[in-house]
């Protein structure tokens, strides 16, 4: 067995706007794993400022890992619990190794089923987001995320307004994700605000790591709250069950390459289904090649027949992006079938 690391960088079509920053282009590295005439390919992708393997050496500490497979043929799982975007990239690699293209056997891998998944409305000036979000209805999505917390908090108040006036909640989902844009002393305010809009859910309002202060927005909010960042960093069962046990969010959102790989993000939605808390899966602005592997990992969570949307819809985001059969039509992302 012997593995290759790649480094790419791709670059955006357009800035991709959060709370904390704006994206213009992503670093990922690619492990190619060989076995006699059979190869792998997983896709390691940390995000700046925010993964919790975001390291100066990661390329050194990549290799090191790379080395222990070649030797023993295993993924060291433990070992890599606090580095979960080279855990997804190595246990992408060695699905595609053992399973050819189809990395788990279900309806979606098959071409069979699409997967229903949210457009994704970025950050941007109020007109930049309005045209944004009338291309996202126009492309027929019943299902919209806003980024919210970038500009004034009434601008974003009246895009919200514009689509309820258009679209009701019947009609269109309307998620919104603040990155922990709210001060505590404002969230509960800007919650029951938003809530006159029949949202579906918030995704993390404050900044992660005040968990009582979080807890408390989840009993006090109109809205239900959904955790993501909060989640990173987590990686031991133990006090993935004290944090969820303390906060009580309504859902949590996972990325592989934050939350713990796929053996990580398994563990999150065994532990929050035990505690009667949602979950849906989203990409972590991967190329094409991370996004066929959540996807596919989603389809074999859920099973054949998905009716949350997923958070999947960023394969269009790159101008030198990695073909591969991935199509959006409508609100579902497919894969091509007899690909």
């Amino acid at each position: 067995m012997k593995i290759d690391i790649e480094e790419r960088i791709l670059h955006f079509k357009q800035p991709a706007g959060t709370s904390r920053g704006v994206y213009t282009e992503r670093h990922s590295w690619f492990v190619s794993i060989r076995d006699g005439k059979r190869t792998g390919i997983g896709e390691c992708a940390p995000l700046p400022q925010l993964s919790c393997d975001d390291i100066s050496d990661y390329a050194d500490v990549l290799r090191g890992f790379c080395d222990q497979v070649e030797q023993t043929g295993d993924i060291p799982y433990e070992a890599m619990r606090e580095y979960p975007s080279m855990l997804f990239g190595l246990e992408t690699a060695m699905l595609n190794l053992r399973n050819s293209n189809r990395l788990f056997d279900t309806a979606f891998s098959r071409g069979e089923a699409g997967i229903p998944i949210n457009g994704l409305v970025w950050m941007g000036s109020y007109n930049e987001m309005l045209n944004r979000m009338e291309q996202k209805l126009e492309q027929g999505f019943h299902c919209v995320k806003l980024k919210i917390g970038a500009i004034d908090f009434d601008c974003e108040l009246n895009l919200i307004k514009r689509i309820r006036s258009r679209f009701s909640h019947h009609e269109v989902e309307l998620r919104v994700d603040a990155n922990g844009a709210f001060p505590f002393d404002e969230a509960l305010y800007k919650l029951e605000l938003l809530s006159q809009y029949n949202i579906h859910s918030i995704e993390q309002p404050i900044h992660a790591g005040q968990w009582s202060f979080m807890s408390e927005l989840c009993r006090e909010s109109p809205l239900p709250i959904a955790l993501d960042e909060e989640l990173i960093g987590i990686n031991d069962p133990d006090q993935k069950r004290q944090m969820l046990n303390i906060i009580r969010p309504r859902y949590i959102i996972l990325k592989p390459s934050l939350h713990g790989g796929m053996m990580g993000t398994h563990e999150w939605i065994n532990i929050a289904r035990d505690m009667g808390i949602g979950s849906w899966i989203t990409s972590a602005l991967e190329s094409n090649v991370g996004l066929n592997a959540i996807a596919q990992f989603c389809s074999s969570v859920y099973g054949d027949s998905i009716t949350m949307p997923q958070g999947l819809g960023t394969g269009q985001l790159f101008t030198d992006n990695i073909p591969l059969p991935l199509e959006i039509r409508s609100d579902k992302l497919w894969i091509l079938k007899n690909s």
